[in-house]
């Protein structure tokens, strides 16, 4: 689980419009997309794990307009 976060950590610094160092939001849709993507290839994270970190994400992502931060995971 921890090389997907970094992962995950990695795609919103590069898919971020912010400037370097910042807390790189992407949205949600994007950020929901890869996460899944990536627990499917990983085969060790059950998918109602994914299902409940990805509802927990969208809670803190909708309270910044649907935009995913660094410090939300």
């Amino acid at each position: 689980l921890q090389s997907l976060l970094s992962s995950m950590k990695h795609a919103c610094e590069i898919l971020t419009r912010d400037p370097e160092g910042g807390a790189a939001p992407i949205p949600f849709e994007t950020f929901s997309f890869l996460y899944s993507y990536l627990a499917s290839i990983d085969g060790e994270i059950p998918e109602w794990e994914t299902g409940a970190f990805l509802q927990r994400i969208k809670e803190e992502a909708d309270k910044q307009s649907g935009m995913v931060l660094l410090r939300h995971f």
